[in-house]
């Protein structure tokens, strides 16, 4: 940024220098000769004012005044990198239009008309310099910036991750490690109950539901032929070169393994008006004198799920703290990454701009939306009556309902009805379909139990109090202290 600034000044003393002068002229002759034949050329415009240059002035001096922060490139220095090797080509053709061999010293490459618009490029460049500077230095001590995601490990999480359980172990997973370990389980599935296995592997290894979709229905046209006629012996073979079979099947992982787990075995067969034999998948005898379990094969390939990791709940109970509405998140409770959420804080700049522009209603729902979107999990507290909290782990998209059957869960006396109230003394109803984002609890909330009016009313006219200890003894063995 001071290289640029002296670069402007030093283009200013250049350009006010006067008129440029041959070495082999004398002192007499250097007097402008005037050609009254010629039309008077079009007076030049002036360069920038004395104003403009003390407050160019003024703002390298400040720019100097401020210590140096290492960062990392910005936009601002692209910018400015280009328009240097824009000027230092422009120069370069100026000076190439020179007759070889001439004494004559410009003071400038360009028109006399052109000036203004060059020092008019000049100027904004350096407003450009300066605004990038400003946001770039300003942005660290916004008061409205995005808070920042803890390194998971920290002591001071309020969880130390996002975890999953592997429906098939029961193990316990961080994020990175859900796939791998669902992997290898349904593998190793495969010693116990190979024909389970190898459904899981077609709805589980392949990602594009569309084609594992046409290759089960096509799995089950075949299956449904033999059963329907069972003493048609083409419907008891496949050919493994049909075009059908392997647009639709062949391309899928575990079909050939199911395949062999039902009862099919490849053979070498006999191609009519063919000279070699082709590769064919026979169903055996044994298998098809009992029709049924085909029947039962298929039904299981039709319903079957991919096998996917359910979100761990993690649940924690904490002793009564003033601390209860202070989360501390670990990156992976968004949806965006720990880079994106500290770029994501550069663009609080824009909300000035959106701030002095109408928007419409459509504008604002999409951003709206964009916010629900932004976060995948969420961490809800609850604060029981005797003070104590309760953690939880959801998705930012599952259902209000999940809260009360995840309090209910930990409740002694889970068939006694209660409510939850948000911040404000919202209630929160249970049979209403709204998701977590969509009541503005991501990625954190603190939540209040509190019994139905009507159960404290009974209670109250049968002369007792309610117990203040109203979760499950297990629960209460285990808690902890909020730090």
């Amino acid at each position: 940024m001071k290289k640029f600034f002296q670069e402007i000044k030093a283009d200013i003393k250049f350009k006010s220098a006067g008129p440029g002068q041959k070495l082999t002229e004398s002192v007499g002759e250097r007097a402008p000769k005037e050609k009254p034949t010629q039309p008077a050329l079009r007076q030049a415009r002036q360069g920038p004012t004395d104003e403009a240059q003390m407050a160019a002035a003024a703002a390298l001096a400040r720019l100097e005044q401020k210590q140096p922060r290492a960062r990392g490139p910005t936009s601002q220095e692209s910018i400015r990198n280009q328009v240097r090797k824009e000027l230092r080509a422009e120069a370069t053709v100026s000076g190439s239009t020179e007759a070889p061999g001439s004494n004559t010293v410009k003071t400038s490459g360009r028109q006399p008309d052109a000036r203004g618009a060059f020092w008019s490029r000049k100027l904004v460049l350096a407003c450009v310099g300066l605004i990038g500077h400003f946001l770039i230095t300003s942005q660290g001590s916004s008061p409205g910036a995005v808070p920042k995601a803890k390194e998971e490990g920290s002591a001071h999480l309020a969880v130390p991750g996002v975890c999953f359980t592997c429906p098939l172990t029961g193990a316990t997973l961080r994020k990175d490690q859900r796939d791998a370990h669902i992997k290898e389980a349904i593998l190793s599935h495969f010693s116990t109950d190979p024909v389970a296995a190898s459904i899981m592997k077609i709805h589980t290894f392949n990602k594009d539901r569309d084609r594992v979709k046409l290759g089960v229905d096509t799995i089950a046209k075949y299956l449904d032929n033999i059963c329907l006629h069972p003493e048609e012996e083409k419907y008891r073979k496949i050919k493994l070169q049909n075009r059908v079979f392997q647009e639709r099947i062949n391309c899928l992982e575990g079909t050939h393994e199911f395949f062999e787990a039902i009862g099919f075995q490849k053979a070498l067969l006999p191609v009519p008006d063919q000279e070699g034999p082709e590769e064919f998948y026979v169903l055996s005898e044994g298998v098809l004198a009992q029709p049924q379990s085909l029947q039962r094969h298929k039904e299981q390939l039709l319903v079957a799920e991919p096998v996917r990791a359910t979100l761990a709940r993690q649940r924690r109970l904490f002793r009564p703290s003033p601390m209860a509405s202070q989360f501390e998140l670990p990156g992976d409770f968004y949806n965006l990454t720990a880079e994106e959420i500290k770029r994501e804080q550069r663009l609080r700049s824009e909300a000035v701009e959106r701030l002095s522009v109408l928007r419409t209603k459509a504008m604002r729902e999409r951003e709206e939306q964009r916010e629900l979107r932004k976060y995948t999990y969420t961490l809800l507290r609850v604060r029981l009556p005797d003070g104590c909290l309760l953690q939880g782990t959801f998705y930012a998209r599952e259902r209000v309902a999940a809260l009360y059957a995840f309090v209910r869960e930990a409740l002694r006396n889970d068939w006694l009805p209660f409510d939850l109230l948000a911040s404000g003394g919202q209630r929160l109803s249970e049979d209403e379909s709204l998701a977590f984002n969509e009541c503005g609890l991501v990625p954190s909330a603190l939540l209040t139990f509190s019994w139905d009016a009507a159960v404290l009313e009974d209670i109250k006219a049968a002369g007792a109090d309610p117990d203040s200890s109203i979760l499950k003894p297990e629960l209460l063995a285990a808690i902890e202290k909020l730090s």
